[in-house]
């Protein structure tokens, strides 16, 4: 196939992953860029060998720009998203796709109405460790899946990067507890209802210049989601906890005959484990050879590819808004003291990869 053009909206430190990781998909190649900062925007597109644009409208009427990959910060996501579409492009953004369900419907709906591809991020669900993962647990080898259990421990943002009150102003279910839920929402199914708990463990932190802030949101949630298939999943995240925590992307399901645990929810190499109920965790061989690490642009190169192919991509518009309805509930639930609220929103299953059909079709 002829590689669809992309273009990157937001040359951030994530946007580097991205561009590098787009050079080893042929079904993509990295074209323009832009950013609010000129001289972060020209010195990427120098790096990575795409034109830089000065604004978004610029990049927009770039003929050669057929996706747009929205990196920008999560409150501008529903913004760039929707004037993209509006633009006559497809889209794949970071997550979250926006910062409530509403926003996320509206922009699901956009796409249908404009017939473009809308893609979001996370797609880790797309690696070798989780798809190996998915193949176990749909074989039925743990039984009935009656409990999950997630762990974000993703640390203190402040004392490593440089401006972290935006990450403390969306909470870190938004930033980071997407990843558990659209993997394990993406192997059992959508959810159905949640109840949650917000604490501030250390509401006053101190940027790595010296400046203190207070933080936005609570720095440690606790979430118990009610799956549709009949799974219980217990999340537990923090912008507290880091290193040296033993679990901190990790992820468990357990079944009435056995149990499996990822020990990342987010690198394609991480340690799948699996044993029978009472016996001890023995490692599970990759259904391939692992990606080392993240690829950033699988998820926009599937999409690519679908495109190309006339199939349904992976990681959807429809699935990404489920996760932020989750969100949404989450934050009402803290709200209320722990109140269920129920869930709406569906998705269908995304399909395994090509090199993964043969395992996951149970």
């Amino acid at each position: 196939m002829e590689p669809l053009g992309i273009g990157i909206v937001g040359c951030g430190n994530i946007a580097g992953q991205y561009a590098l990781d787009s050079r080893t998909h042929p079904e993509i190649r990295l074209v323009a860029a832009t950013d609010l900062d000129w001289a972060r925007a020209k010195a990427f597109a120098s790096e990575h060998g795409c034109r830089a644009h000065r604004s978004l409208d610029e990049l927009l009427a770039d003929d050669e720009v057929d996706v747009v990959v929205n990196l920008t910060i999560h409150q501008a996501h529903h913004d760039v998203t929707r004037r993209s579409l509006e633009a006559g492009r497809h889209v794949y953004s970071e997550k979250p796709l926006a910062l409530s369900a509403a926003q996320a419907r509206e922009l699901v709906e956009l796409a249908g109405a404009r017939g473009r591809r809308l893609g979001c991020s996370p797609a880790t669900f797309l690696g070798e460790a989780q798809q190996t993962a998915a193949a176990v647990v749909r074989s039925g080898r743990l039984g009935v899946v009656r409990v999950v259990y997630a762990e974000v421990n993703h640390g203190r943002i402040e004392t490593w990067h440089p401006a972290p009150a935006p990450f403390f102003e969306v909470g870190v279910m938004v930033d980071v507890g997407v990843y558990p839920l659209t993997l394990v929402t993406a192997i059992l199914g959508p959810a159905r209802a949640v109840r949650a708990w917000g604490f501030e463990l250390k509401p006053e932190r101190v940027t790595t210049s010296g400046e203190p802030f207070r933080i936005g949101s609570p720095d440690l949630t606790v979430a118990v989601l009610e799956l549709g298939n009949g799974s219980l999943m217990r999340l537990t995240a923090s912008f507290y906890v880091g290193r040296p925590a033993r679990q901190r992307a990790s992820i468990e399901f357990h079944g009435d005959a056995g149990s499996l645990a990822i020990d990342s929810f987010q690198r394609f190499d991480a340690r799948v484990e699996a044993a029978r109920y009472g016996e001890e965790y023995e490692r599970v061989d990759p259904i391939r050879p692992p990606y080392p690490g993240t690829a950033w642009a699988r998820g926009v190169a599937d999409m690519a590819g679908a495109i190309a192919e006339g199939r349904p991509h992976r990681a959807t518009g429809e699935h990404a808004a489920h996760v932020t309805e989750i969100l949404d509930a989450v934050a009402a639930s803290i709200s209320a003291g722990g109140r269920r609220i129920e869930i709406g929103s569906a998705f269908e299953l995304p399909a395994p990869m090509p090199w993964a059909m043969d395992q996951l079709q149970g």
